[in-house]
């Protein structure tokens, strides 16, 4: 890792963990308002092989996230063109949305987000009502240097922006950093 990253990460490590703590094991836990603390457990990844890497996946129950939230996480090094910032375009053509099937809506324009030195847009999207669930989602990139990692959180609800914040905390913790920076090679 740079030494500025490394400095960044640390920092935001102990922030992290003071705001968040963590639970041994594939969990991780923060607060919500309205709901117990977050837990997210690792689950299987559901999706057939395709040309990007397999990801990892989690989920987060009702009683812990205030909606079912299941968060697909995958790299796809080399695919942002060495950019300094990822716009909508990018999160709308990058972006693993059709995962979670062919049609789906945004529900306005991105924003910029952060996960420890990487920065990123996030943005919401509904899906129809006649699919099945889920009947939200969040589409997110955020990348170091040339390579970017696509997070997509598939929300039971239907205002996926309400867990904007909890899928962060969650990328800003300590099981994904340790597995962006193997997939980073930092």
């Amino acid at each position: 890792m740079r030494p500025t990253h490394a400095l960044a990460a640390a920092a935001l490590t102990g922030m992290a963990l003071a705001l968040a703590g963590s639970l041994p094991g594939n969990s991780t836990s923060g607060k919500v308002a309205g709901a117990a603390s977050p837990e997210w457990a690792e689950v299987a990844w559901p999706f057939p092989d395709d040309p990007w890497a397999k990801g990892k996946a989690f989920r987060c129950r009702a009683r812990h996230c205030g909606t079912e939230v299941t968060l697909y996480l995958r790299p796809k090094i080399g695919a942002c063109n060495c950019v300094t910032t990822v716009d909508d375009d990018d999160v709308e053509r990058i972006g693993d949305l059709d995962l979670l099937g062919a049609h789906h809506a945004s529900l306005g324009p991105g924003r910029p987000i952060r996960v420890r030195w990487m920065n990123g847009r996030s943005r919401a999207y509904a899906r129809p009502a006649a699919q099945a669930a889920p009947r939200s989602a969040l589409a997110i990139a955020f990348h170091d240097r040339c390579d970017m990692i696509v997070a997509t959180a598939a929300v039971a609800g239907e205002d996926p922006a309400a867990q904007e914040q909890t899928v962060l905390d969650f990328l800003n913790g300590e099981a994904v950093l340790r597995w962006a920076e193997v997939r980073l090679g930092l």
